[in-house]
């Protein structure tokens, strides 16, 4: 699955798992769950990750490649937010190429980058719960500024902010361009417009799976 952020990829990558009954394998998740329980390789990625740099490529790969080897990932899996870079990409292919199989298709979830922007930006919080989540346009609040259910006042996280994701999707999308054009190069890659309702999303997916890239 490849798609910038705010684009839907992780929700269509679930939605595909459970249509298609392949483990949806999230790197951010593996990473979490290595360094929760303190995994050799939990710690080493929690290195990197402590000091605000990223983890290495190699490491990143082994992440993966460990996860692929488990049973469940035998008939293959869906994989999401993995490779982010080129050379993720050329080193998850040799390490298929190595057990014998092979990157089947690239999903795109391609989505404009003032919509991503429109949809980054707009989540407003509650003051007293969380779980009181709003969106600028989307799910906006019926007084503006305050909860509907407590009244409280709903503020912004930093990383909500749109300087701040301006800035995340100037960092993300170029080396994401480059992943697409690395797979389109392969003949593997299958974009779908992601501006659309969620199932409508799904199909347009499902049926790239059927008739696959040529």
């Amino acid at each position: 699955m490849v798609g910038a952020p705010g684009a839907g990829k992780g929700t269509q990558a679930s939605l595909l798992a459970e249509s298609l009954g392949l483990p949806h394998v999230a790197s951010g998740d593996l990473f979490r769950n290595h360094i929760r329980q303190q995994t050799a390789l939990g710690k080493k990625a929690s290195s990197y990750i402590e000091r605000g740099a990223l983890v290495p490529d190699a490491l990143t790969v082994q992440l993966i490649a460990d996860r692929l080897a488990q049973p469940d990932a035998a008939e293959g899996a869906i994989l999401d937010g993995f490779p982010r870079t080129t050379p993720q990409a050329e080193a998850l292919d040799s390490m298929l190429a190595r057990r014998g199989g092979r990157v089947a298709g690239a999903l795109y979830v391609d989505v404009e980058r003032d919509e991503l922007m429109r949809r980054l930006s707009g989540r407003w919080i509650c003051r007293t719960s969380e779980d009181h989540v709003y969106h600028a346009t989307a799910n906006p609040p019926a007084v503006p500024g305050r909860c509907d259910i407590d009244g409280a006042p709903l503020y912004q996280r930093d990383d909500d902010r749109p300087a701040t994701v301006r800035a995340r999707l100037d960092q993300q999308l170029p080396p994401m361009y480059e992943v697409i054009d690395y797979y389109a190069d392969r003949g593997v890659l299958s974009a779908v417009d992601g501006d659309r309702p969620i199932d409508e999303v799904t199909d347009a997916l499902l049926r790239a799976i059927a008739q696959p890239a040529s």
